[in-house]
């Protein structure tokens, strides 16, 4: 009877919304225009720093066409926010502690309008110093941005005797690497729209990672019950953790408390440069020391992340970026330490990555730096050093299964030999310089050392269609239908033959965020376990039905059969009604929440993840050495994924993540004040692609979905450090700050002398 139609897991079906998308058919946010819908235009600060000393809306308010200029006094509720600690206004009450900070929210009949009337309220400031490098701001004598002070967190990670491991040292290597603030830069701005439901629900579409965080955000607010708003997720067009935050929901909710009219909002490129999370510029002063043989057997690290003036995702990044400063490899002796510090740089909060990328530079960059004093191959040091089986962490936790860092070293192998001994002397011309680099990565799936959990429901009708609701919020990364598949695994249905309800607080249940890799690992065991529970009631009639033993029945195409004698078989839709006839249940809740260990607050002491994903990139650059500009030729990227459920998804994932990694590489940088919109800020193009060779490693993860874990941010992480280990490679001078622009790398040419030569030469 088997048809393997009906088994779906590690097969690379048909995405849902692929064919929408193609043809233009999703309804995106900025789509969206209720009738006789109002133009929401929040009024930003013109102060990075400064007291509020009063607001005066009766300029705006005399606009024709203008309904209302809300302030911080007409929120109902709390008029805190936060995803980890509530510390950011909706609208500033009493001071402004960054230049995108709201201090008005305009409703008006036209864009027009409401543009004039934000323009025409009028804000007496009382300017205060500002402060936006985080070293200085955690001075005794910086200017304080919250009451409770610039330092918002310190995370630290503590193991064995550092001293001691530095004084039998063979080599020590200290140096200090610097990243750059960084845009998302989804295609799509953020938007959203909202209106009265018939009962007087306040009905919100939203571009948005996460429904029901931005559901409780609102119902405090405003604050009401939590049936009074539903918060549903539009197509989203590009996340990457921006869309974590509250963006325009707080203000549709505001305005259609206080309105009962449909309202809409859409940034304009320049206000989500603005006033949206960026990623987290880091300082980080790293020392770390090796044995004769090339072991790492200590490290030290202290780092400093400008959280800028709201916490947002801070705390979690500052947490990850000490976890993982170790990068994949086992160091005994270890004293690593994250600083989160406010200024009035506008706010930072999650990008892929979680602080990780970050620290790939800096641990990458020393396993070069180590590897050239001890004349070892870069691939050769990491083998040796690399985590496996067995491996203790800094953290004291013992890695036992699904960990592929040396798989994942050994499928680039080939590829990294053949490039070193044939790519790299094959001709060019004299002013280009080739180098090969190596970057590892490992990456923790889900939060960090605390509660993460999602939940999922799975339910069949009377004629047998099975309906999966999840809140998990798809923005692009395809988790709607690896979820379908993993339901349709463990129900032997075809995928698409299943119904999907999404990312709706009306009609389902919190999946958590979409971040930290976490959906298809741990939403995807919520829906296995609420349909395995579905399967089991099914299976259980089906004895009753066919006086077959359990053990010999089997799940396919709608049908429960006996795998001994096929053409003994019910339909599912013969079952469903036996079932509810006699009261039995036919929908069932899944969940599942990660089994970890809470940090210690003085050692880091824990288990922060219960899986880990791996991976290994290998990239090719060549590099002007007159004009600083690098070119990615080529990067081979080996991801251990536990179990690839829609193989071709995965590959997408780490295409997509290499092209992130070449911008932040080599091309994007941040900076308040001066990169106001796309045309200030560089990201790359197709032309700036280079050919990627994806290598899927599959150390299956036992408790994982079917053996997944997950990719979505390790595709990115390990890209930077192989391409500035590469450049180093070409040059023989390493960059310490990201990006690595045409004016740093020119500058190591300067300094290694390719430049001078090359120039005489010419």
């Amino acid at each position: 009877m088997s048809n393997d139609r009906y088994h779906t897991v590690g097969k690379s079906i048909l995405r849902r919304g692929a064919k929408e998308r193609l043809t233009g058919n999703p309804i995106f946010c900025a789509d969206m225009e209720p009738e006789n819908a109002l133009y929401l235009k929040a009024v930003r600060s013109r102060h990075p720093h400064a007291g509020i000393l009063g607001i005066d809306v009766s300029s705006a308010m005399s606009v024709p066409g203008v309904v209302q200029v809300f302030t911080a006094k007409d929120i109902p509720g709390k008029n805190l926010m936060g995803i980890i600690n509530k510390d950011q206004p909706l609208l500033a009450e009493d001071k402004v502690r960054s230049l995108a900070d709201p201090v008005a929210l305009v409703a008006a009949r036209t864009p027009g309008a409401a543009d004039l009337a934000a323009a025409a309220v009028s804000v007496d400031y009382d300017p205060l110093p500002a402060v936006f490098d985080p070293e200085e701001a955690m001075a005794q004598d910086a200017p304080q941005i919250h009451a409770k002070g610039n330092v918002m967190v310190q995370k630290k990670v503590c193991r064995g005797d550092v001293t001691a491991a530095f004084d039998k040292a063979h080599t020590i290597i200290e140096k200090t690497y610097r990243t750059s603030a960084i845009e998302h830069t989804y295609l799509e701005p953020d938007a959203g729209i909202g209106f009265p439901d018939e009962d007087g629900t306040l009905v919100i579409y939203a571009s948005t990672q996460n429904p029901h965080y931005d559901h409780k955000e609102v119902v405090s607010l405003l604050g009401v019950e939590d049936h009074a708003v539903r918060i549903i997720q539009a197509a989203t067009g590009g996340g990457f953790g921006s869309k974590l935050d509250m963006n325009v929901q707080g203000f549709i909710g505001l305005a259609l408390y206080h309105l009962k009219q449909p309202v809409r909002y859409v940034y304009t490129r320049e206000e989500a440069f603005l006033a949206t999370a960026k990623r987290h510029p880091f300082v980080i002063h790293m020392k770390t020391g090796a044995d004769e043989t090339g072991r790492i057997t200590a490290m030290q690290m202290k780092a400093v992340c400008n959280t800028g003036a709201y916490g947002s995702y801070g705390i979690a990044v500052a947490s990850r970026a000490a976890v993982h400063a170790t990068g994949p490899y086992a160091i005994d002796n270890v004293n690593l330490e994250c600083t989160a510090v406010y200024t009035n740089h506008p706010f930072c909060g999650a990008m892929r990555g979680f602080g990780t990328p970050q620290m790939a530079l800096a641990h990458e960059s020393q396993m070069d730096l180590h590897a050239r004093a001890l004349n070892m191959d870069p691939l050769e040091i990491r083998v040796l050093n690399g985590v496996k089986k067995g491996t203790v962490t800094a953290t004291g936790q013992v890695l036992t299964d699904s960990v592929g860092f040396q798989d994942c070293l050994t499928a680039v192998q080939p590829e990294y030999e053949k490039a070193m001994k044939g790519w790299l002397s094959e001709p060019t011309p004299a002013y280009i310089r080739r180098g090969v680099g190596i970057g590892g990565m490992w990456y923790g799936i889900g939060n960090t050392g605390v509660q993460n959990p999602s939940t999922a429901r799975v339910a069949m009708d009377r004629e047998g269609q099975v309906t999966l609701f999840t809140g998990c919020a798809d923005i692009g990364q395809g988790s709607t239908t690896v979820l379908s598949q993993i339901a349709g695994e463990a129900l032997g249905l075809d995928a698409m033959d299943i119904h999907v309800v999404v990312a709706d607080t009306k009609y389902t249940t919190n999946a958590g965020a979409t971040s930290a890799s976490r959906q298809t690992y741990i939403s995807g065991n919520a829906v296995k376990q609420a349909a395995d529970k579905l399967a089991d009631v099914l299976l259980t009639e089906a004895v009753n039905y066919l006086k077959i033993r359990k053990s010999d029945l089997r799940l396919e195409n709608g049908r429960v059969f006996d795998s001994r004698h096929p053409e003994k078989q019910v339909a599912f839709s013969r079952l469903a009604p036996r079932i509810l006839d006699k009261g039995g249940e036919l929908s069932w809740q899944g969940y599942f929440d990660p089994e970890t260990v809470p940090l210690h607050p003085d050692t880091g002491e824990g288990i922060p993840y219960s899986t880990y994903a791996f991976a290994c990139h290998a990239a090719c650059v060549e590099v002007d050495v007159l004009t600083g500009e690098t070119s990615v030729c080529r990067v081979i990227a080996a991801h251990d994924v536990g179990k690839a459920i829609h193989p071709e998804n995965v590959i997408g994932q780490i295409c997509g993540g290499v092209a992130m990694g070449v911008g932040f590489a080599l091309m994007e940088e941040f900076v308040p004040g001066e990169t106001i919109s796309m045309n200030d800020y560089h990201i790359p193009t197709a032309a700036d692609m280079p050919c990627v060779i994806p290598i899927i490693v599959e150390a299956s993860e036992p408790s994982g979905p079917f053996g997944a874990k997950g990719v979505g941010e390790p595709a990115l992480i390990p890209t930077a450090p192989a391409i500035i280990n590469a450049v180093t490679h070409a040059l023989g001078k390493r960059i310490y700050a990201l990006p690595a622009s045409l004016e740093r790398v020119l500058d190591a040419s300067i300094a290694s002398g390719h430049f001078n030569n090359c120039y005489q030469e010419s």
